[in-house]
């Protein structure tokens, strides 16, 4: 197959690089390593049942859950794996947090620590792998402690305008990187012959426009009266106060969801509701929420990831790591950081 004339994500960031020529190189480094991570993710995923990887994690004991309490698959085990093993090793890191593990993860003292942290969702949407669904992986980057201690959750807990990063994967139809370093929003496709991200989707927008929203309709007789209003609006089509006819979708993938939003345009609900009397844990700001909505905000969006999913902000939460209040509105990329 000949080479295209499109980027590889390697060009793209050499590029991105050049516009502050006293960058050390270890911010690309370490993006290079998240899509390696990402290529190894979107081969397991693909070979599904065939790879041995399919099913809940530790089923003969019962199984096991994450600090969300979802239940564990063997391939979010595995992703997350993957994640530490390709991302610990070369220096650039002070320590990772994900969906999957209980605490922060702090680099092995005999290896090497940088300045940034990486917290990431390894596979969002795997409880639907079973059924082919479209899942992905989530990440952010921010910049981690100077003195090369252990890290500890408050230094992950900071404003999502504190990202250098934020991007996911899609493992659908083809494998997409979308990814913002705070110029803009960039989607790469992998191309499978040459095993490389290549740009496919430069300076993509959020349309004005749409015809769409998604929302967990099963649940409409727990919903607050505001957001059962904003969706019979909706669903009134165009003899209602809005005047014209939309699409619900569902796909119960937030990653999905979210580039189908910026895709397209809409609106990802998952609203607080009267279902259960503990709230909703909704998108974990850290490695949900943030980097989501850096990716949308950079694509020029006031919030379309954004999940409705808060509870009273005085609500006790003893695991930092699982949201119990609104996704912040503001958490955009600082987009600075090649200059450090």
């Amino acid at each position: 197959m000949p080479l295209s004339g499109r980027s590889t994500l390697t060009q793209f960031l050499i590029e991105e690089r050049r516009r502050f020529p006293d960058a050390s190189g270890d911010f690309n480094a370490l993006l290079l390593d998240v899509a390696l991570c990402c290529k190894a993710i979107a081969r397991a995923v693909a070979f599904g049942e065939l790879g041995g990887a399919m099913g809940n994690h530790a089923a003969e004991s019962g199984g096991s859950v994450n600090v969300q309490g979802e239940t564990q698959k063997k391939l979010d085990v595995l992703s997350n794996d993957i994640f530490i093993r390709r991302t610990e090793w070369a220096g650039h890191l002070a320590g990772m947090a994900s969906e999957e593990m209980d605490a922060p993860y702090q680099i092995p003292a005999q290896l090497p620590r940088g300045k940034y942290l990486l917290v990431f969702d390894p596979l969002d949407g795997s409880s639907n792998i079973d059924v082919n669904v479209t899942v992905g992986s989530i990440f952010s980057i921010l910049r981690g402690p100077d003195t090369g201690r252990d890290v500890t959750e408050a230094d992950f807990l900071q404003p999502g305008t504190r990202q250098v990063a934020a991007g996911y994967a899609l493992y659908g139809p083809t494998t997409m990187l979308v990814l913002t370093v705070g110029n803009g929003v960039h989607g790469f496709t992998l191309d499978p012959n040459l095993g490389e991200f290549m740009l496919t989707h430069p300076g993509i927008q959020v349309p004005a426009e749409t015809q769409e929203f998604a929302i967990n309709a099963s649940n409409s007789r727990f919903w607050e009266a505001p957001v059962k209003r904003y969706v019979d609006e909706c669903l009134a089509g165009k003899t209602g106060p809005r005047g014209k006819d939309f699409n619900m979708r569902w796909i119960a993938s937030m990653v999905a969801e979210a580039h189908r939003i910026l895709m397209r345009g809409g609106v990802f609900m998952y609203p607080r509701d009267t279902k259960d009397a503990e709230p909703a844990p909704g998108a974990p700001p850290c490695w949900g929420c943030n980097p989501q909505r850096c990716t949308s905000a950079s694509g020029s969006c006031l919030a379309p990831a954004m999940r409705w999913s808060a509870s009273s902000a005085t609500t006790p939460n003893p695991k930092p790591w699982r949201s119990t209040t609104p996704c912040s509105p503001s958490a955009a990329c600082s987009g600075t950081e090649q200059a450090h």
